[in-house]
């Protein structure tokens, strides 16, 4: 079964939990939902429809939300062991992931893997 974690930075700061906190009730359950939902899709060995997750490179997804009248995206990577990792998350205002963002993953997937000696 697949589980889902998420990056505290070496200041205790939470990405992901950040993003979340700035959206609706609503929202947040959706986007809780949707974790449970890959993670049970992952777990069944179900292939993954691009419009709910979408590899982004470098090793980084992004899981997509639709809310009533936007769109979150929500970055991931996969270690060991069957896990997911969060990063962080914002709301799409355009069409195309901004590059930013991406890099923005792959930082803090780097200082996950180093604070957990995942390497």
């Amino acid at each position: 079964m697949y589980r889902a974690e998420f990056v505290v930075t070496e200041n205790g700061k939470k990405p992901f939990q950040g993003f979340v906190e700035s959206l609706s009730e609503d929202e947040q359950s959706e986007i809780f939902a949707s974790i449970d939902k890959l993670c049970e899709l992952l777990s069944q060995r179900v292939r993954l429809p691009e419009k709910f997750s979408k590899y982004m490179g470098d090793g980084i997804f992004e899981l997509k939300v639709s809310h009533l009248n936007r769109t979150s995206r929500s970055f991931y990577f996969y270690i060991k062991d069957k896990t997911i990792v969060f990063t962080h998350g914002f709301i799409k205002k355009k069409q195309r992931t901004p590059s930013n963002e991406i890099k923005k993953a792959i930082n803090l997937r780097e200082i996950y893997l180093k604070i957990n000696e995942v390497i």
